[in-house]
């Protein structure tokens, strides 16, 4: 906390949208790591995860891994630690929908079985985490400010799906929020730049 005020009271008006991305990134991995925490902690008891608990904590998972990843590209490409031209990787499209695939299968595996698998879990949290990146890197920085919104939005549903895993009702309503108004926010500045939001994510 106090970490977070000396950065928002010290930073340049100019450097707030890489702060903002930053804070995404800290946001998304902090609900990631509730969902592994439980994750874990269920795979030590033993047993079957019920459905709807096995849902939420694999989403949260996968959100949460692809805005901190993602954030901290974006932030960097803002701060210009990172070129902020698109950096296209040889193949990166089909590394992306090979990332999107092997999480999705995995995902499907561990819903259908219901047995806690620590090693499908630790795939789907490498390929969500290097999706985030794969997914940024190919934007120009002129349209970050666009994917922060985006990454807010996931940031925001990220905590919903961590208030599901542990029953806390305030950080879903608090994640709903923050995830609609996020996604509203994103649509209204992809309308002002007179582009979709799939124009921008996929542009590069």
């Amino acid at each position: 906390g106090g970490i977070g005020l000396y950065l928002a009271r010290s930073v340049k008006m100019t450097a707030m949208p890489q702060l903002v991305s930053l804070f995404n990134a800290v946001g998304g991995g902090a609900a990631a790591l509730i969902a592994i925490e439980d994750y874990l902690t269920r795979a030590q008891v033993g047993g079957t995860i019920p459905l709807d608990t096995n849902i939420f904590v694999v989403l949260d998972i996968i959100i949460g891994s692809i805005t901190f990843s993602g954030s901290l590209i974006a932030s960097g490409k803002l701060q210009g630690l990172v070129p902020g031209k698109p950096i296209l990787i040889p193949g990166g499209r089909l590394v992306t929908l090979a990332l999107a695939a092997i999480t999705v299968v995995a995902a499907l595996v561990l819903f259908a079985t219901g047995t806690p698998n620590v090693a499908l879990m630790v795939v789907i949290l490498a390929a969500a985490l290097i999706f985030g990146i794969t997914m940024t890197l190919p934007i120009g920085g002129a349209d970050m400010p666009v994917v922060i919104s985006l990454l807010n939005s996931f940031t925001g549903t990220a905590v919903a799906m961590a208030g599901f895993v542990i029953n806390n009702p305030v950080l879903i309503i608090a994640g709903a929020l923050v995830g609609a108004s996020g996604a509203i926010l994103t649509k209204l500045m992809a309308d002002a730049m007179n582009r979709s939001v799939i124009n921008i994510m996929v542009g590069g």
